[in-house]
């Protein structure tokens, strides 16, 4: 008798799971044919707001979606790329005169010719239905535009989203060009004015640092979203509250010019708090709660200092450009401050971030909601002056951000996206080779149907503050915009599936936002990858990611580097493995043995990751990168010289790498089992290293030279 919970889907359920981007079959990491449950299926459905309770059900709701595009004049959204023609459905009731026009988002207006092309009507509801055809001219500038149709003195209207058929490579990167930088963990590179965790001013220095000692052209950092304002701060940084706006625990306090200002015994008093603060960085530990504590009185001092006219016109112009979206956001922290966190705990009310109540309360907290508005200028402007100081410094590219996959599930867009996000399913990853149970990342996913619904302005927005002042934006796990991995909730990883996404639509928009900011994008395209995938992404111009340890040709024996991909970021390490030095050694072995996280006997993991690691080595041996019998640095300069052998455009190095850490970051699939996310930046033997030791550091200078060689 079969088990209800892993019964396989009806004929009507595959039908209508299909109709909707929802798998019910793929093939696993070992290559097995998996057939996803009947149960897994509908729930994800249901978070499509799709009923499928049972046969009857799911035939009606496949009934209705075949029906509701003649329900509507014209789709929700119509992105296209420059030099395509499509055509455009326009429903109408049968035998109605159309005209359709473009208007052009930076003026003007142009007449859509419509198209010889029949359509057999349909009857809705006792009516005859019919479908003109209009086509998209090829030469349309880029842009967000907007497509009107006008049917018997009614006008209706969607977005028109031109995208670049490749987004154009910066110029460091044409020709014979490459570039390199340091891939860090901000919060983790800790400087002596620092307050306990690193800042927009320690980035600005690693920056300036690293290009004009060391030639670097970039600096990859993590996402720098905001966490929660108040209670215990999430540590990674890949699970913020938002991903639109920046966590102001990394704003350097006494590098707001209002500080300057100040009475001398004010800002005597801040510059006592710093003092007190910065007592924290010889800790091996990072308490974000601390330094947010301390810095949050600080900054509420500043404001409440006041600005000049020319200053407060400016934090204005940002208020108005950032519009509702910030609003909200501010009014989601002033409410968080008042009533606490979760905010399902909040007065139902208050739940509806367009409600008159969520008015009210943000009128009654009017000075707090200026506050968190405030801190996102200061941020803004912060993070403006790092990525001016890193170009003027000589970098190509500046500072490249990092793009969380979502965000936490009780976070401030959960509140006010939510028509936007999928609710009853958590955004996760299959069982692979480094994590054999699957990933639960416990975070909402974007609903596809939703996204165009809203012309994808959520997402657009998301995009350009990332992109606001970066030379490149990292996408992590970017094969999110092709398909999500779905985890119901109450449901293991292992019983998920797969929801497609419009990936036209999302790599176009990417690719357009990022065109607009003259950024380069990486897409980190790791784990479970559909083959076709990096072709597409390569032919947008969007950048992979090749890791040196995860390079295999395919008798599965290491990729020779004239093999490698020329469109990606090349690294040896990535943040979910332990540095290189660790990495040598099997600590990544070792700590998921004592987590519980391998399904293969420790003996048996240890055996494969030694030869895997030893196969790697000997083809640096056998290239005469390496002398037989290397120590750890050497081997490690060797593996990053290796680099230099490939046509990759860009090469990472792991701030760890350089200095010789040895402890893990993040250890994927544990939550508080394991420190993640709170290991500051450390020497060799462990001891906690400051930036002010990392520009005097000679193996950073010579890893650095390592990789500045031309293989």
């Amino acid at each position: 008798m079969t088990d209800a919970r892993h019964e396989p889907p009806s004929r009507e359920l595959v039908d209508l799971a299909r109709r909707f981007g929802v798998a019910t079959e793929y093939w696993s990491w070992t290559g097995e044919h998996v057939l996803v449950s009947a149960s897994t299926v509908r729930a994800v459905l249901a978070a499509l707001g799709v009923d499928a309770s049972d046969d009857e059900a799911a035939q009606q709701s496949l009934h209705l979606a075949d029906e509701a595009p003649w329900r509507r004049v014209l789709p929700p959204v119509v992105v296209t790329r420059s030099g395509w023609t499509p055509w455009v459905p326009v429903h109408l009731p049968h035998g109605s005169s159309v005209l359709a026009w473009i208007e052009l988002e930076g003026g003007g207006r142009r007449e859509l010719e419509q198209r010889d092309h029949w359509v057999e009507p349909r009857v809705l509801e006792g009516q005859q239905v019919g479908e003109a055809t209009f086509e998209v001219p090829a030469d349309l500038p880029l842009g967000w535009h907007r497509l009107v149709a006008r049917v018997a003195g009614r006008t209706s209207s969607c977005p028109l989203v031109v995208t670049p058929a490749q987004l154009t490579m910066p110029a460091a990167l044409t020709g014979e060009g490459r570039a390199w930088g340091f891939m860090t963990q901000l919060y983790s590179v800790r400087s002596c004015r620092s307050w306990g965790i690193g800042d927009l001013d320690d980035l600005a220095e690693l920056a300036v640092w690293s290009a004009a000692d060391l030639g670097a052209d970039f600096v990859l950092t993590n996402p720098l979203h905001a966490a929660e304002p108040v209670g215990e701060m999430e540590p990674s940084p890949y699970l913020p509250t938002t991903r639109r706006f920046v966590n102001p625990l990394y704003i350097r306090v006494e590098a707001i010019p209002e500080v300057g200002a100040m009475p001398s015994a004010q800002r005597q008093l801040i510059e006592w708090q710093a003092d007190a603060a910065q007592q924290a960085n010889a800790a091996d530990g990072l308490d974000r709660d601390a330094c947010w504590q301390a810095k949050r009185s600080a900054l509420e001092q500043v404001h409440e200092q006041g600005r000049t006219l020319g200053r407060e016109r400016e934090f204005e112009a940002f208020c108005v450009e950032q519009g509702q979206g910030l609003v909200d956001f501010a009014t989601w922290c002033a409410l968080a401050e008042e009533h606490g966190l979760p905010w399902g705990q909040w007065p139902v009310e208050l739940h509806d971030p367009t409600s008159d109540a969520v008015a009210d309360e943000r009128d009654r907290l009017a000075e707090r909601v200026d506050f968190y508005r405030w801190l996102q200028w200061v941020a803004d402007e912060q993070l403006a002056s790092a990525h001016r100081r890193a170009r003027a410094a000589g970098m190509s590219l500046g500072v490249v951000h990092d793009l969380a996959v979502g965000v936490h599930p009780e976070g401030a867009d959960v509140w006010g996206l939510r028509d936007a996000l999928a609710h009853g399913v958590t955004v996760g990853a299959p069982p692979d080779a480094f994590n054999q149970q699957g990933q639960d990342w416990s975070q909402p996913p974007w609903r596809p149907d939703q996204l165009a619904e809203l012309g994808y302005a959520p997402y657009r927005d998301m995009l350009r503050t990332v992109l606001r002042h970066a030379g490149g934006v990292r996408v992590d796990h970017v094969l999110g915009l092709f398909r999500l991995w779905w985890v119901p909730d109450g449901h293991p990883p292992t019983e998920g599936t797969y929801v497609r996404y419009d990936h036209e639509a999302l790599v176009g928009i990417l690719a357009l936002e990022a065109h607009r900011a003259g950024a380069v994008v990486i897409g980190e395209d790791l784990g479970v990858v559909e083959p076709w995938v990096r072709t597409y992404l390569s032919e947008r111009g969007v950048l992979g990611t090749s890791i040196l340890w995860f390079e295999k040709d395919d008798d599965g024996e290491p990729l020779p580097p004239e093999k490698w991909r020329e469109l990606c970021l090349a690294t040896v390490t990535t943040h979910d493995l332990p540095p290189t030095a660790g990495y040598l050694a099997g600590v990544h072995v070792d700590l998921r043995e004592s987590l519980g996280l391998l399904t293969r006997p420790v003996e048996q993991e240890r055996e494969i990751d030694e030869a895997e690691r030893e196969s790697v080595l000997a083809m640096l041996v056998a290239r005469g990168l390496l002398a037989p019998g290397s120590g750890e640095r050497e081997t490690v300069e060797a593996l990053h010289r290796f680099l230099t052998w490939t046509p990759s455009r860009l090469l990472g190095v792991s701030l760890s790498d350089a200095v010789g850490d040895r402890r893990t970051i993040n250890q994927p699939g544990t939550d508080e089992e394991y420190p993640n996310w709170r290991v500051p930046l450390a020497d060799p033997s462990g001891q906690p290293l400051l930036l002010d030791d990392v520009v005097r550091d000679r193996r950073a200078r010579s890893l650095a030279r390592a990789v500045r060689t031309t293989g």
